[in-house]
């Protein structure tokens, strides 16, 4: 016979389990929101992924605005709002129009990212994207860095705020001439990533920015002397550029290192295993049936490669890049741009004799180069160095001493680490 006692305790446990299956319930109930939103957030972006290798500048879903992965490999970096954003474009436009014929821009081309046009996902007309290569592709574990060049990050039209705030961020820039913004760095020892913010940048000083920088060339074993002396190799021929250059100045504009992380064995093994025929018959990350997989430790998704529109037609006009955003400001996406700073200098006028032609539709060519990419697999002691970052480029008639100063305190602390 049961007591008073035991059924109370009976309904206690009872009362317990029901509880228990609530709350499986409901943590089942919101994973399969979750999930269901990260579906529809994925079809939103057109099968894109937010950039796992990304080691500065505007994170997505951290800021307003960021960079992406799209599925066919290529990296999508949202424009800026006004004048940013549209001054990087037209810089892009202005340097890869197919009509150019400035021999100047056109040696420019070989330390950029590829350009290939706009991108903007289908059902949001509003969000422009610039579609760029990808240059840590080739490699099989990319160790990156992000090092800002100049003595001023700030550009000649910034308020003083900005100014002020730019120089409270790091005082030795005018010094030093170049800032590490963050760095990536694979260790064979652990088989794993180490991973250094612009807060570790901004803490090294005149005494220890060489060790500051060996970090990155320190794979966990040994110093990568073969990486440095391949970057130091690439670091003057960008100098070289901009020796015999006169007509742009860049400001807070960035150099992006990337060299191979994998021992040189493993790395062989990996070019054995890997079939050049295979590589060129489709861009990296895209099969045949149109699944994406996962590559540089971005989550694997399965994407349609017909969603969303590439942009190649460089024939719009600045002013409609205004228009296009200054409706998306109208709109809240940007309500805190102060676009009153918008001034008749910054419209930079005098690139305008550059404007690329109408009706450029290279779609075809693009891609044509997507099926003709290089190989996965790359030599382990092959670095490459690019520019990035050129929301601040300006035209000039004087050299750009600032940038030139920044590459030769960087080459005198890369043949520091060289030597010892």
């Amino acid at each position: 016979k049961m007591t008073t006692q035991h059924q109370i305790v009976d309904s206690s446990l009872t009362l317990g389990q029901n509880q228990i299956v609530s709350c499986d319930s409901d943590r089942s109930a919101l994973e399969k929101e979750k999930r269901k939103s990260q579906d529809e957030s994925q079809k939103h972006m057109n099968g894109c992924v937010p950039l796992s290798h990304q080691v500065a500048g505007h994170k997505y879903g951290i800021d307003k605005v960021g960079i992406l992965q799209h599925p066919d490999g290529t990296v999508l970096k949202q424009l800026q709002p006004p004048p940013r954003g549209p001054r990087e474009l037209q810089f892009y436009s202005m340097v890869y129009d197919e009509h150019c014929c400035d021999p100047v821009l056109l040696d420019l081309q070989m330390y950029l990212p590829k350009y290939y046009g706009t991108w903007t996902p289908a059902d949001a007309p509003n969000d422009l994207y610039l579609k760029l290569d990808d240059v840590t592709r080739k490699f099989n574990k990319p160790c990156i860095m992000d090092v800002k060049i100049g003595q001023k990050s700030y550009d000649p039209y910034a308020l003083k705020e900005k100014k002020d705030q730019q120089i409270r961020k790091y005082p030795l820039m005018e010094e030093i001439g170049f800032l590490v913004l963050g760095m990536r760095i694979y260790l064979v020892n652990t088989d794993s990533y180490e991973t250094h913010d612009q807060h570790y940048g901004r803490g090294l000083i005149k005494e220890t920015i060489k060790d500051g920088l060996t970090k990155f060339f320190f794979n966990g074993n040994n110093v990568r002397k073969d990486a440095v002396t391949a970057s130091i190799q690439k670091v003057q021929k960008i100098l070289q550029w901009f020796e015999s250059q006169s007509q742009l100045h860049f400001y807070a504009s960035s150099l992006l290192f990337v060299y191979e992380g994998l021992p040189q064995q493993a790395a062989q093994m990996k070019r054995n295993a890997g079939s050049l025929a295979d590589v060129s018959a489709a861009p990296k990350g895209c099969h045949t049936d149109g699944e994406v997989l996962e590559y540089n430790n971005n989550v694997r998704v399965i994407g349609s490669m017909e969603n969303g529109r590439t942009v190649t037609s460089l024939g719009q006009s600045l002013s409609n890049m205004y228009a296009l955003h200054k409706k998306g400001c109208s709109q809240g996406h940007y309500n805190d741009v102060p676009l009153q700073i918008e001034t008749s200098e910054q419209d930079n006028s005098l690139w305008k004799r550059t404007t690329p032609p109408n009706g450029n539709d290279n779609k075809p060519q693009l891609e044509k180069e997507s099926h003709h990419m290089p190989a996965v697999m790359q030599k382990p002691n092959e670095v490459e160095v690019r520019m990035i970052d050129f929301a601040h480029v300006f035209p000039s008639n004087t050299k750009d001493e600032g940038y030139v100063y920044g590459l030769k305190n960087l080459l005198t602390v890369l043949q520091q680490i060289l030597n010892n």
